[in-house]
């Protein structure tokens, strides 16, 4: 059964989901967050591996390699959400086998600049590229065998709507890999705040060109649960088996459930 937003939130809980700076609704939150990542996708990738000092292709091939199981059986239909330009799509390919008869990787993104840089990546592997919203999917009910999403989920404008659309697409004991950015506590914490605060928006307005977009950054990350919540709404969503492994002292992380 699908579950709803009413399934999903409590009365007296307020949504969680992106809200960039003069974004009211979901709606002007969603337009926002599109118009960003199609004017930063020229210099997106430079600025992953400079601002994560080269971590980003660690976390991704960590995640995809969790994920192995699944990828090798040639029938397994799998989607990258919020692909971006295409590097966690990339290093899910790798555990998928290499002959006639494979379903293709699917990979979506609400950007269309950003899905243009991917399609170039793509080019010659069996991936398929859709430009679709990750709230509204073009996938019949229980068709997925995986869904990923590498650091994009936090900036869908309602987490609890796109768990439950995740839930919708998925097939029984289908499952769900979310890799985002978390906000650790403690010294950790505090270091990481001064980077993301103040370092990081600085050099990624250098780079880019768009220093709002490098202050939304941060911005997102301090809005995004943290594990102990991302987990109740993973459950409530209707998942099972929900974990959450830390990565570079809990920087980032790897979010995983199963489809009942």
């Amino acid at each position: 059964m699908t579950l709803t937003r009413h399934h999903l939130r409590h009365e007296h809980e307020v949504s969680t989901g992106a809200r960039p700076v003069g974004a009211t609704t979901e709606q002007a939150a969603a337009a926002n967050v599109q118009q960003m990542f199609d004017a930063i996708a020229p210099r997106y990738d430079l600025l992953n591996h400079v601002l994560s000092v080269g971590l980003d292709r660690w976390w991704w091939s960590r995640a995809a390699r969790s994920f192995r199981r699944i990828l090798t059986r040639p029938e397994a239909r799998i989607l990258d959400l919020c692909c971006g330009t295409g590097d966690m799509t990339m290093a899910l390919l790798k555990y998928r086998p290499v002959g006639v008869g494979e379903s293709p990787l699917i990979a979506v993104d609400f950007s269309h600049e950003m899905l243009e840089r991917g399609k170039r990546k793509f080019k010659g592997h069996n991936i398929v590229a859709i430009e679709a919203d990750a709230l509204s999917l073009p996938f019949e009910n229980d068709a997925l065998a995986l869904v990923t999403s590498a650091f994009g989920f936090r900036n869908l404008a309602n987490y609890e709507d796109g768990l439950a659309e995740l839930y919708r697409v998925l097939h029984s004991g289908g499952q769900i890999g979310i890799l985002d950015c978390n906000q650790p506590e403690g010294a950790v914490g505090s270091l990481y705040n001064f980077y993301f605060k103040k370092i990081l928006p600085w050099i990624g307005g250098k780079i880019s060109g768009d220093s709002s977009a490098y202050r939304y950054l941060p911005a997102s990350v301090e809005r995004f649960p943290r594990p102990r919540r991302m987990l109740e709404m993973i459950r409530a969503a209707g998942f099972r088996d929900a974990s959450w492994t830390g990565y570079t002292f809990g920087t980032a992380g790897l979010y995983r459930a199963t489809k009942p």
